[in-house]
């Protein structure tokens, strides 16, 4: 989903030409989406009050509730740099960024799901994952620096989506509803967009842009967060960030790697750098993620 997401929001910044405007489209497509099954929808009304006797009972600091604002930043990222170099080196440099920034918030505990130890196995797993990103990138590195700086502010992206999705995962503990844990994020990152667009307004660097006709697929991104949002949320919970994130790179990769076979961002090549980034990455996610699920499985019985 998230590979499709990438594609989406960067076809839309391309035809925008405004980055910001293109995110503020997709995060405000989402949050009408999600407020409207919100006002039909008893399951996440009561989600809601959930939070608010977390909050009173100070069971959850108030600051986690801004999430959804990293959320709004790595899509306001995501889509300036998509159109520069494409949605697979996109994917693995986010990638890279999100190993490290999982290490950190895992050994924390901010996901409501408990500490997990840096231990060697998970370092490893990052390392690689992070070898595999300079891999996937050589052939691209040249004396523009417009393309090393976008590889990474993927890099710093990924690290955003870290840091949320364990914000999220604490708030999910909370509102025991993975659709109310969407509603807020979708409130707060339409926010912050909207405050970006705003200056950017003010200091006249953007202005705004009609609505351009294209490819119907290119307005989904906002839909795609929702469900996207919703299952992550869970899912930490129970995996650590880490390991979700090592786990959930093959669809994110695989789904890249296609999209730029069939449907590539003009310029981007598949390179045999790029693949054997992929299958280094996929060594990350066997030495620390998959590695690690029979050890959890048999602490539970």
């Amino acid at each position: 989903m998230i590979a499709v997401q990438a594609r989406a929001n960067g076809e839309l910044s391309y035809r925008m030409g405004n980055p910001i405007e293109a995110a503020l489209v997709s995060f405000g497509s989402g949050l009408i989406i999600i407020s409207l099954i919100s006002a039909f929808n008893p399951a996440i009304k009561n989600g809601a009050r959930n939070l608010r006797g977390a909050l009173k009972r100070k069971e959850i600091p108030l600051w986690t509730l801004f999430a959804g604002m990293l959320g709004g930043s790595f899509v306001a990222v995501q889509t300036q740099i998509v159109p520069i170099i494409g949605v697979a080196i996109y994917s693995v440099a986010s990638i890279a960024g999100q190993t490290a920034a999982s290490l950190v918030v895992d050994r924390i505990g901010l996901t409501g799901g408990g500490k997990k130890h840096i231990t060697v196995r998970r370092v490893a797993a990052a390392g690689i994952t992070v070898l595999a990103v300079l891999i996937s990138v050589l052939d691209r590195i040249e004396a523009n620096d417009l393309s090393v700086l976008a590889v990474l502010l993927g890099c710093v992206a990924g690290a955003i989506v870290g840091v949320q999705r364990a914000l999220n995962g604490q708030i999910n503990e909370s509102t025991q509803q993975s659709f109310t844990t969407s509603l807020l994020n979708f409130i707060m990152g339409t926010t912050i967009l909207v405050i970006f667009l705003g200056i950017g307004m003010l200091i006249n660097r953007t202005e705004i842009v009609s609505l351009p006709a294209g490819p119907w697929w290119m307005y989904t991104g906002g839909t795609i967060g929702i469900i996207y949002i919703a299952f992550t949320s869970t899912i930490v919970q129970h995996l650590g960030v880490l390991t979700f994130t090592l786990i959930s790179v093959g669809g994110q990769l695989v789904g890249s790697l296609l999209i730029d076979f069939y449907s590539p961002t003009e310029g981007v090549n598949v390179s045999v750098y790029l693949v054997t980034g992929i299958v280094m990455t996929y060594l990350g996610v066997i030495v620390g993620g998959v590695g690690n699920l029979p050890k959890r499985k048999l602490a539970k019985r």
